[in-house]
């Protein structure tokens, strides 16, 4: 606790019940390695080691509250692959941890979800970005951008949690709201390195590449997964990522957290 802030928790919480495998992805996997005594478990019997409890860990880099570093989806220089640019070295462990954090903006774009067919996402478009700084400000270098949509309610137990990605890739129902690659441009052109989105991606639904390229190509990075957004005012809060240190790694997983002054 920092004194005169209150902390506001943005990140999702993980569990095999909820919706943490992207289709097609490593499971999001976290059993019980040992336990304080041996005992009979669903899967057979538990012999205990020690008196002590233990779990064991297994997920995808862009598992629940993450962020994607520009390697994520821009080859690396010298490559010879389609898109290769300075932005395709820039892994997980060489994004300042200064990036990942700044004053907050929290741009309300609810009414886009739903927009779109089975399958596919509605597009955030930059008329709706330019509609927001006309009525609250330019985005200034350096904030943080948050897109707020509310998905992150359909991160949820069992059956029902299958409208957070599942239905969505495969064409059951539309998917989340997702910026096109001009809206991120304008973003970029008016000196945002980090955009935010309570979404599982700031990807289309049917089509990732644009958007996550027009962006990483640049130098931003993504934070995807976010949650309660609603919860913080338009600009005031500051935000802090706070990523696993992967060396290597096309993101992580961690904790995203606001800051918001008391009084």
């Amino acid at each position: 606790m920092i004194p005169g802030y209150r902390t506001v928790d943005l990140s999702l919480p993980l569990a095999e019940s909820l919706p943490a495998s992207w289709p097609g992805a490593v499971p999001f996997r976290h059993p019980i390695y040992d336990w304080f005594e041996s005992r009979d478990t669903e899967l057979g019997p538990l012999v205990s080691k020690g008196p002590f409890h233990t779990r064991w860990l297994m997920l995808a880099e862009h598992t629940g509250t993450h962020f994607d570093a520009p390697t994520h989806w821009v080859p690396p220089p010298g490559s010879g692959l389609p898109g290769a640019g300075p932005a395709g070295a820039t892994s997980t462990d060489r994004v300042p941890l200064e990036q990942l954090s700044g004053g907050a903006v929290v741009v309300d774009v609810a009414a886009t979800v739903g927009r779109a067919a089975p399958g596919e996402s509605p597009r955030i478009e930059v008329a709706e970005l330019e509609a927001f700084e006309a009525e609250h400000g330019r985005f200034e270098a350096g904030e943080i951008v948050l897109l707020r949509t509310g998905w992150d309610e359909r991160w949820v137990e069992g059956p029902a949690g299958r409208g957070y990605v599942v239905d969505c890739v495969f064409g059951r129902s539309p998917g989340w709201p997702a910026p096109t690659a001009e809206a991120v441009e304008l973003l970029a052109d008016r000196g945002v390195r980090c955009l935010g989105v309570d979404t599982p991606s700031v990807g289309a639904c049917e089509d990732g590449y644009p958007a996550h390229f027009a962006g990483l190509s640049r130098g931003l990075v993504y934070v995807e997964g976010l949650s309660r957004l609603g919860d913080l005012p338009v600009r005031g809060a500051q935000f802090v990522f706070l990523p696993i240190s992967l060396r290597g790694g096309s993101g992580a997983p961690g904790r995203a957290v606001a800051l918001l002054p008391e009084g």
